[in-house]
C-alpha cells in the first residue's frame, strides 16, 4: 500500500506526537510518608506538593506537610511535571 504525501504527513505527526508525550511527562509518584519518598528519592530532596494549587513545598515553609489535598514526592519529579515552588512562607 502507498500512501501519497498527506498520508505520509499524517502518519509522521501521529508518531511525533506520541514520541513526544514519553518526553514531557516522567511520572510523579506521590507518598503518604516523607520517608518513603526520601527512599525512592535518596539523591533528591523531598517536597511537599500541593494538588490543588500545583505548588510545591520544601521542607521549612509553613505549609510543609500540611494539608488533606498532598503528598510527598521528590522535587526533580514535581518540576518535570509542571509543578512550580511556592515563595510562601519561605524561612
Amino acid at each position: 500500500m502507498r500512501l501519497d504525501f498527506n498520508g505520509r504527513f499524517a502518519a509522521w505527526l501521529v508518531l511525533s506526537s506520541c514520541a513526544s508525550q514519553g518526553a514531557m511527562g516522567q511520572g510523579l509518584t506521590p507518598f503518604r510518608y516523607e520517608s518513603q519518598a526520601q527512599r525512592h528519592c535518596p539523591g533528591d530532596a523531598v517536597v511537599w506538593l500541593d494538588f490543588g494549587s500545583e505548588r510545591y513545598y520544601s521542607k521549612g515553609q509553613k505549609r510543609y506537610a500540611s494539608g488533606f489535598d498532598g503528598s510527598f514526592v521528590c522535587r526533580k519529579e514535581a518540576r518535570n511535571n509542571g509543578y512550580r515552588r511556592s515563595p510562601l512562607g519561605l524561612r
